[in-house]
């Protein structure tokens, strides 16, 4: 019996082309059977079924197909998930940050000359404050009232002696936008790679992981990261400007953070609670043991990660309660303008030693506090769509989080926190004595700030903080740079008609306010740009002339370089050197004009 051999095409895949290579293949193969092609029959409605069934098949397979890949997946979920495979990690919403000026009435000391410094209180970390659309911001850091550069103005005299009684006293401080929640969640029997739900609301940050025995997990980028860095209080003499020290830390209880749409989850590894039992750091000695006892050799490198006594990705957490403390907004546009912030959910005052004060006073004072912000408070509110998710997470598989150019390292070091000291001014240069050698220049600032030679702590912190972003065959030896005062001297011309001392304080008010920040460090001083400013004021009819001046004394950096020295051939520029950041430390009295 000879056997039919069938052609079927196998590109028809939505309903028009199935349909049609089926009325083709039926009129072919049973001409004799099946003879009614009518619309109405029932044949053609079994072939309109079959259709129907293969292109829905048809659909979600090619929907299916183009969901694993990032370029043309289309649910943003899926684009998350095929982004995170390449490093990169979704943020959601982010926040706004800014600065609120608080403010309280402080009574007089006992000679009237100054605020009682015991009654100046601390807005402690976590205050929260609102604007008049509802919007919650939380203080980052503790506001201190008792600060020397914080502003303090007669507010109260007595009548009768005419000696102030009350001093108003203003201190800054950021806030960012969202407040604390905390949020209990039970945890049961254990389980490999447990993934928790945290909240349907998009939550901008998770603060801290505790469990019901007292453990903390941390917050790591990749579940194989097993080293964190935490701060430790600087107790040298550097303290008031840097208030804590980075030293790495082993966590075996670690997690990472997935946000999606639908909500926030914590990611925990696959080791149990009974690895916890043992120490996570092993003894380095119990190593080496593994390499006797056998009748070969292998190599004998040693892998800092054998250290860890867990290679599972972390402990998972199991029987026991998880408290969870995260930061969300309330607002869906926690952008706010300024004098917006107008009330204070939770001030958190705190005074320095409260028994011993009097009660009326410290009321009088925490009564008194007041907030409001004389700047805007803004930040990136636009959740980003999937093309720009597809192109951040190219650029973040390219970098690959480490710092292979000049430039990436100077930008990694101005996202050291504060906390771990200031970092001003940076400037990343390869050495010329050895070729793998990155010199770091740097610079702090002041209270006023002003710059500074950074004490050894915060340069110690910033190795720390370089240890695990720099190339692995990159020596970095971080240096003082050295800090030029200089001071500019003008004579401009000016028209007739204007009042030349109106028109001169104009243009000592324009140079003071284009050159109160110090230059980056080894950037020229371009002549040419104070004439352009001098020229663009009301009333100047012509920049005469403009010198450069070097600043010295009490008060100023003792660096000397003689402008002269450093002028270019054409005398339009500062050719200042690598090492050098040039600075004009008082632009009210550095600045000195005549008009004519």
């Amino acid at each position: 019996m000879a056997t039919k051999k069938t052609s079927v095409n196998y590109s028809a895949r939505d309903f028009d082309s199935i349909q049609l290579e089926l009325l083709q293949y039926a009129k072919r193969y049973y001409p004799e059977t099946y003879k009614d092609f009518g619309a109405a029959s029932f044949g053609s409605m079994t072939l309109d079924m079959v259709s129907y069934v293969g292109d829905m098949l048809s659909y979600y397979l090619d929907y299916q197909a183009n969901e694993m890949f990032l370029d043309t997946a289309i649910e943003q979920n899926n684009v998350i998930r095929n982004a995170m495979s390449l490093g990169y990690k979704y943020e959601g919403q982010e926040s706004s940050v800014g600065l609120v000026d608080f403010y309280i009435l402080a009574p007089a000391n006992s000679t009237g000359l100054g605020p009682d410094n015991n009654y100046l209180p601390i807005v402690k970390s976590g205050a929260v404050v609102s604007s008049k659309s509802g919007a919650s911001f939380t203080v980052v850091d503790d506001i201190r009232f008792d600060y020397s550069q914080n502003e303090v103005v007669v507010a109260k005299t007595d009548s009768s002696t005419g000696l102030p009684t009350h001093y108003a006293v203003k201190a800054t401080g950021q806030v960012v936008s969202g407040q604390n929640e905390i949020v209990n969640i039970s945890i049961g029997a254990y389980e490999k790679y447990r993934r928790t739900k945290v909240s349907s609301a998009n939550i901008s940050e998770i603060l801290s992981v505790t469990d019901s025995q007292g453990n903390e997990y941390y917050e790591v980028d990749y579940l194989s990261q097993d080293v964190v860095y935490k701060d430790v209080a600087n107790r040298s003499s550097d303290s008031d400007k840097v208030s804590s020290i980075l030293r790495p830390f082993s966590a075996a209880r670690r997690f990472v953070v997935e946000k999606f749409q639908d909500g926030t989850y914590l990611q925990f590894g696959f080791g149990s609670e009974s690895e916890s039992t043992s120490p996570s750091v092993v003894e380095p000695s119990a190593m080496s043991l593994k390499l006797h006892g056998r009748d070969y050799t292998t190599a004998t490198s040693f892998d800092p990660s054998k250290l860890l006594s867990t290679d599972k990705f972390g402990i998972s957490p199991a029987n026991t309660t998880l408290t969870i403390t995260y930061r969300q907004n309330n607002s869906s546009r926690p952008n706010v303008p300024s004098l917006s912030i107008n009330s204070i959910k939770n001030n958190s005052l705190r005074f320095k030693d409260s028994t011993s004060l009097n009660r009326g006073k410290m009321s009088d004072v925490e009564s008194s506090l007041e907030a409001s912000n004389s700047e805007p408070i803004v930040g990136s509110v636009t959740i980003p769509d999937n093309d720009e998710i597809r192109r951040r997470a190219k650029d973040v598989f390219a970098t690959q989080n480490r710092a292979v150019t000049l430039s990436d390292l100077e930008a990694i070091t101005y996202m050291m926190p504060s906390k771990y000291g200031s970092v001003k001014r940076c400037k990343v240069i390869r050495s010329k004595d050895r070729k793998r050698s990155v010199e770091f220049y740097v610079l702090s600032e002041d209270a006023n700030g002003q710059l500074i030679v950074p004490t050894s702590t915060i340069k110690q912190n910033l190795k720390m903080w370089l240890a695990d972003k720099k190339m692995m065959n990159d020596t970095i030896d971080i240096k003082d740079a050295k800090i030029m005062n200089f001071g500019v001297e003008f004579s401009i011309s000016v028209d007739p008609n204007k009042n030349k001392y109106e028109v001169l304080a104009a243009a000592m008010a324009s140079l003071q306010s284009a050159l109160k920040e110090p230059l980056y460090i080894g950037e020229p001083l371009y002549i040419t740009d104070i004439y352009g400013i001098l020229n663009k004021v009301s009333g100047v009819v012509d920049a005469k002339s403009v010198k450069v001046t070097t600043k010295m004394g009490i008060g100023y950096s003792s660096t000397y370089v003689e402008i002269n020295k450093l002028l270019s051939a054409d005398g339009l520029s500062v050719e200042t050197p690598q090492n050098v950041a040039l600075e004009m430390r008082y632009p009210t009295s550095d600045i000195k004009g005549s008009a004519s």
